[in-house]
C-alpha cells in the first residue's frame, strides 16, 4: 500500500465525519479517484467540494490536483515493489543482505514520491540565506540532525545540532528573524522536539521539520514541513529504512544549497578536503 493510502487508513478513525467519508471513498477505490474531478468526488463521498480542498491541505497537499498527481505516482508502481521486509529469525546472510537494500530502496523511492519541489526550493533558499541553523532531533533522529550539521561545517554555515532537550530549549531562546531551525522526528510527536521548534517560531526564526509523511504537531508546527516514507513500521527493524529516508532528504537539501550557492560554497568544502588530506598525510608519516 503506498505512503498516502496507508497514512489514510492509519489516521481513518481520528479524522473528523466528513473527512473520514472522503478518506473511505478514496480507499475503497484508490484508482477510481484518479478518474475524477473534485465535484466529482466530493459527490461519491457525500461531500462538499470545499471538504475535499480541506482535506487535500491537512495532508500537506496544495489541494486536490496535487493530491492525485501524488496519488496516481505511488499506485502506479508494479504491485509489491515497496514492500518491506522484517527481521526473520535464523534468516541466511545472503537473504539479509536481499532484504535491506529492498527495504532502504524502498525507503528511498516511497520518500521522492512525497517530495513537494516547491518546498524544497523555499527550503533550500532560506538555508543558504540564513545567519544561523540549529537543528534539533532525539535518540535515532540525532543521527539524522548531526549528518546534516557536518555537512555544513564543511561549507562554513553557521550551525550546530542539539541532541539534549535543555540545550534545544536554549538554542531556540537565541534564535531570530533570518535564522532557521530545523526539528527532526519520525513520529512528529517527540514532546523535546515539538517545544524547541515552537519556541524558535515565537522567536521569529525560520522552522522546518522533517518526519513520516502524514499529520503530526512538529510538521503543523514548521512553517516548511518535509516529509519521508512512512511506510516501515514493527519494532524489530530499528528504524533503519526510515533513518536512510530522512537522511536522502538531508542530502538533497545539502546538494541544493551547494548548487546554490556554488562559487559560495564549493572553495570551502575543497579546503575542507585538502586540510583533512594533509593531516592524515602528516599523521601517517609520523607513524
Amino acid at each position: 500500500m503506498s505512503a498516502i493510502l496507508k497514512t489514510l487508513q492509519r489516521e481513518l478513525a481520528a479524522l473528523p465525519l466528513q473527512e473520514r467519508r472522503l478518506a473511505e471513498t478514496i480507499l475503497a477505490s484508490p484508482g477510481a479517484v484518479l478518474r475524477l474531478g473534485i465535484k466529482e468526488l466530493a459527490e461519491e463521498g457525500g461531500v462538499s467540494p470545499a471538504t475535499v480542498t480541506r482535506f487535500c491541505k491537512s495532508l500537506h497537499f496544495k489541494g486536490y490536483p496535487d493530491f492525485k498527481m501524488k496519488l496516481a505516482a505511488e499506485i502506479s508502481q508494479p504491485a509489491g515493489e515497496a514492500t518491506y521486509q522484517d527481521i526473520v529469525a535464523g534468516n541466511p546472510l545472503s537473504m539479509i543482505v536481499q532484504a535491506i537494500e529492498a527495504n532502504h530502496i524502498a525507503s528511498i523511492t516511497d520518500t521522492t514520491r512525497l517530495l513537494d519541489l516547491e518546498r524544497l526550493e523555499q527550503a533550500v533558499q532560506l538555508l543558504c540565506s540564513a545567519g544561523r541553523i540549529d537543528l534539533y532531533g532525539m535518540a535515532t533522529s540525532s543521527i539524522v540532525a548531526q549528518d546534516f550539521y557536518q555537512k555544513l561545517i564543511r561549507i562554513g554555515a553557521n550551525s550546530t545540532a542539539f541532541p539534549d532537550s535543555h540545550m534545544q530549549i536554549t538554542s531556540a531562546s537565541s534564535l531570530g528573524p533570518g535564522d532557521v531551525a530545523l526539528a527532526v522526528s519520525y513520529s512528529g510527536e517527540t514532546p523535546e522536539t515539538i517545544d524547541a521548534l515552537r519556541l524558535a517560531k515565537a522567536n521569529g526564526a525560520h522552522t522546518m521539520s522533517l518526519t513520516s509523511y502524514g499529520s503530526n504537531t512538529l510538521a503543523g508546527i514548521a512553517d516548511i514541513p518535509l516529509f519521508s516514507s512512512s511506510l516501515e513500521e514493527g519494532m524489530r527493524r530499528g528504524d533503519m529504512a526510515s533513518r536512510i529516508a530522512q537522511l536522502h532528504v538531508i542530502d538533497i537539501l545539502f546538494t541544493g544549497m551547494v548548487s546554490a550557492g556554488f562559487n559560495r560554497y564549493i572553495p570551502k568544502l575543497e579546503q575542507s578536503y585538502r586540510n583533512v588530506r594533509t593531516i592524515r598525510k602528516k599523521k601517517e608519516e609520523n607513524m
